[in-house]
């Protein structure tokens, strides 16, 4: 029995609006699972899968989003060119609040790498095979963070190292982790950022606005930053790196394409959250 596949010229392209009002979706996830082919959907909600040799036409390609049900569509039912994809707002309800008189003391905490120690080692969102900065679209970088508190999160902050680009977006993601691997989201809002004018230092995402309440029983948590957009400085830019330092005690998540399989690194980046915890 002969198998199709597909030559990495072969390109999906289409756009996702909001089933209710057709608007569209900026930033969502697209890819299909372990096989190394991923990237979000641009402002306007439009989007470009392209496909390598592992994909049959079997494969399934999963649009998700936070805050709408996931869909799923065989490689076999989707088109070449101009498919529209609609996704449904998923209602959920939220979390009773119990309101109590009793003061609780809160103490501020940094959880993860506060420093850039030599600045001799950096974690470089590029990767030699990658043809343009548009194969980077939807690939993560992060870090295994211990939480052992109930903690309500200020902000995240990072060391950028290397810059070539005028405009960045990324998306923060907080992930459950389970058997060591980053599973489930633990938050239910899109944070998205924009790092401009090439800019080198520490950087700081304000997470107050989203209200990020973490418990103990998690203890650990994998937070990530995820690529969604660039505007390179000039033809030859492609670098954006982060200060990282090889660490047996420490655990980064890596991994190139939405949906794609996560690995682990022993890396100690300069990056870490800051929190008010019980």
């Amino acid at each position: 029995m002969s198998v199709i596949v597909y030559s990495q010229e072969k390109i999906i392209s289409g756009k996702v609006l909001n089933f209710e009002n057709n608007e569209p979706l900026s930033y969502v996830n697209i890819g299909i699972k372990n096989k190394t082919v991923g990237t979000v959907s641009n402002q306007n909600g439009l989007f470009n899968l392209s496909l390598n040799d592992k994909v049959t036409k079997n494969d399934t390609v999963v649009f998700s989003f936070i805050g709408y049900r996931t869909e799923r569509y065989l490689i076999s039912e989707l088109n070449d060119k101009n498919n529209i994809i609609l996704l449904q707002p998923e209602y959920t309800e939220l979390d009773e609040v119990v309101v109590s008189s009793k003061k609780i003391k809160l103490k501020s905490k940094k959880i993860g790498r506060t420093s850039k120690g030599l600045g001799l080692t950096h974690m470089n969102f590029y990767s030699y095979y990658e043809k343009d900065v548009d194969d980077r679209l939807s690939k993560e970088r992060g870090m295994k963070l211990k939480i052992r508190r109930n903690c309500h999160i200020k902000d995240l902050n990072f060391k950028i190292t290397s810059n070539d680009f005028t405009s960045l977006k990324f998306r923060v993601n907080f992930y459950k982790i389970e058997d060591g691997l980053p599973t489930e989201l633990l938050i239910e809002k899109n944070i998205v950022f924009e790092i401009k004018d090439n800019f080198l230092g520490w950087f700081k995402v304000d997470l107050k606005p989203y209200e990020i309440y973490l418990k103990e029983d998690i203890e650990d948590v994998a937070v990530t930053i995820q690529w969604l957009e660039s505007v390179k400085k000039d033809e030859k830019s492609k670098y954006f790196s982060i200060s990282t330092a090889a660490s047996p005690l420490n655990i980064a998540y890596f991994r190139e394409k939405a949906m794609d399989t996560w690995t682990t690194g022993g890396q100690s980046l300069s990056f870490y959250l800051n929190a008010m915890c019980e």
